[in-house]
């Protein structure tokens, strides 16, 4: 007798599948694919279109997005706050839609964030050819656009006839449930195949459950580990995002309050201790706090937890400068842990610092140590109270004052986003995290335009949580688009949105580097030719109020007070709009990075700067 199966379209089958996948850690069950995005062109109207239509809202909800990186990015931000237990779809035409995704899915697999992408492609027939967008290389015919999909992605595949999605879909499923894999996952859906019938066998629409896993450290790594712990004298954590993956901020916490041992954080990783923890240091690295930084240069032993070692974090190199420093990685990948020559305890985050616990019973740093470090972190909190005093609060604000403002207006649940410009270091240095999920930074990519969707995507995993998007002009102008979507679901998105007219972070690094801010201000050409000349005389306010949003503007610290209070309390998506003082009044870097300059150059700020550089480089270590 043969097994049952039911005729349905490649498309159809697909949704059917996706909406009977669950992930499940710790006996919490949550959709694997909780929805779908969506914008419609010949690629994917007639099949994944027509699929979501007839399996209706209670079977796979769908998402109206208005731009295909955006979408990406809002599946991103619900991923992430959902600690990749959840994720969502995205679908798009063939040609310029697919090519879209390419900027959200590196974003996605930097940032080990699960995105399932379904992009349309070329008849698998090639009855049709060649098609509408359809890009023809001349030597290899089964190469379309979404191949430049492959190496931003951890899993793809085309799907060239209906019975391939099979074993397809059920390998995207495992890299997007599992943490040590996951990213962008790709199937390619020929236009042709997502309309052809096929009898599916009715297994394939079983409910399945992903069991998460914790794997436990190894014991051999654990008894190195433990030594290398026991007999260091400053030993040094650097938290990273894999701690709020793992859900192990509680385990952290008890870590360190046992031991004593003190934790800087990266961007991923902000906020796995409440700032008002004795031992949390603030960020570490080029944006990190001047206490992170002296320690991080004197720590005998580095204690990586969930942490993938960037360039920002090690200062390129230059941050950890104890001739007998070492490392110790704690990562559920094996490519990260593996970093800086270190020992290594390849295990979830939760299950490996309770483990250390247990095995570490007693140990506790130096007295000593646990005073300097304490010192260290009142000292930088009276440079944070500083940058967020405003004494004249009938001034125009500087961004750091906003950043005060903002404080004092958020509760400990509100979720704030921000992923390029001169904010993300004002704000690793500046910003007090009250809660394991409060700290959005987006760092892996640095992609302006991430914000305002990611803050739909928080939105909709955290209903009833006050987000904010924190985006500067440049920003703004990549992306606003989502504004849209968030006034058509009813979504009550805070964007506080800062005009500075034009790219403040790169403008201030194109000083240091030696050139001279070129190209960096939104401003009128001059009689020279520079871009030099009066600001320009854009209203991005009145473009946020012409997309839906309601629009408070700022021009004092104390209207700004004001203006944070209202949107909070609205039920409505509000922007309040503030120019700045740009005057800079956030602390300056207190660690390098790398951004090479011109070796000879007849400019005297360009030779000025290339001699700041060598002597910068010349710390530079590499630690075998």
């Amino acid at each position: 007798m043969s097994a049952p199966t039911r005729r349905l379209t490649t498309a159809q089958a697909l949704v059917r599948f996706l909406s009977a996948q669950y992930t499940e850690r710790d006996g919490v069950r949550r959709r694997l694919i909780a929805g779908t995005w969506g914008i419609f062109g010949h690629g994917n109207v007639a099949g994944v279109g027509q699929a979501l239509l007839e399996a209706g809202e209670d079977v796979m909800p769908f998402h109206q997005g208005r731009n295909e990186q955006s979408m990406v990015h809002a599946a991103v931000g619900y991923a992430r706050q959902l600690n990749r237990l959840s994720a969502q779809a995205v679908t798009t035409s063939i040609g310029p839609g697919a090519t879209n995704l390419v900027t959200g899915a590196a974003l996605a697999t930097i940032n080990r964030l699960p995105v399932l992408l379904l992009p349309g492609d070329y008849f698998a027939t090639h009855s049709a050819d060649p098609l509408l967008q359809q890009l023809e290389h001349p030597v290899e015919a089964d190469v379309s656009v979404n191949d430049t999909l492959r190496p931003v992605s951890r899993y793809f595949d085309r799907i060239t006839r209906p019975e391939a999605l099979i074993p397809s879909a059920l390998q995207a499923m495992r890299v997007l449930a599992d943490p040590a894999e996951t990213g962008a996952v790709t199937l390619a859906l020929p236009q042709d195949v997502q309309a052809e019938a096929y009898d599916w066998p009715e297994e394939f629409f079983a409910e399945r459950v992903w069991y998460v896993r914790r794997p436990a450290p190894d014991p051999v790594e654990l008894t190195a580990a433990v030594e290398a712990i026991r007999s260091a004298g400053r030993p040094l954590i650097v938290a990273g995002g894999g701690v709020h993956h793992s859900e192990a901020e509680a385990a952290l916490k008890a870590f360190v309050d046992a031991t004593g041992i003190p934790v800087a954080s990266t961007q991923a990783g902000k906020g796995s201790l409440r700032h008002d923890h004795p031992a949390d240091l603030g960020g570490i690295g080029h944006t990190g706090t001047a206490v992170s930084d002296d320690l991080a240069r004197t720590a005998d032993l580095v204690i990586g937890v969930g942490t993938r070692y960037t360039d920002f974090t090690t200062a390129s190199g230059t941050l950890f400068q104890n001739p007998d420093v070492r490392f110790l990685n704690l990562n559920i990948t094996a490519f990260d842990a593996h970093k800086l020559a270190a020992s290594t305890l390849v295990c979830d985050a939760r299950s490996g610092l309770e483990r250390l616990l247990e095995a570490l019973s007693g140990h506790r740093v130096s007295e000593a140590y646990e005073a300097a470090y304490r010192a260290g972190k009142e000292r930088w909190d009276e440079v944070v109270e500083a940058a967020y005093r405003a004494d004249d609060e009938s001034a125009v604000p500087t961004q750091t004052q906003v950043l005060g403002a903002l404080d004092a207006a958020v509760g400990d649940d509100d979720v704030v986003i921000n992923a390029a410009g001169s904010l993300p270091g004002d704000l690793h240095k500046l910003w007090r995290s009250r809660s394991p999920r409060q700290y959005h930074l987006e760092y892996g990519y640095s992609c302006m335009g991430y914000e305002i969707p990611a803050g739909i995507g928080v939105q909709q995993a955290a209903p009833g949580t006050p987000v904010w998007a924190l985006v500067g002009d440049g920003t703004y102008l990549m992306m606003p688009t989502e504004i849209v979507t968030a006034v058509q679901e009813g979504l009550p998105l805070n964007i506080v949105l800062i005009q500075n007219h034009g790219y403040a972070s790169i403008g201030g690094l194109s000083e240091e580097t030696g050139g001279e801010r070129f190209g960096t201000a939104y401003r009128f050409r001059a009689a020279d030719g520079t871009f030099t000349g009066a600001p320009l005389p854009v209203d991005l306010a009145a473009n946020a109020a012409s997309l839906g949003m309601d629009v408070l503007r700022a021009k004092t610290v104390r209207e700004l007070r004001e203006a944070l209070a209202t949107a909070r309390a609205s039920d409505r998506p509000t922007c309040v709009y503030v120019e700045t003082d740009p005057a800079p009044t956030a602390p300056p870097a207190e660690a390098w990075w790398d951004v090479p300059v011109a070796e000879t150059a007849s400019r005297e700020a360009a030779v000025e700067a290339r001699e700041r550089y060598d002597r910068q480089v010349a710390g530079r270590r590499r630690h075998l």
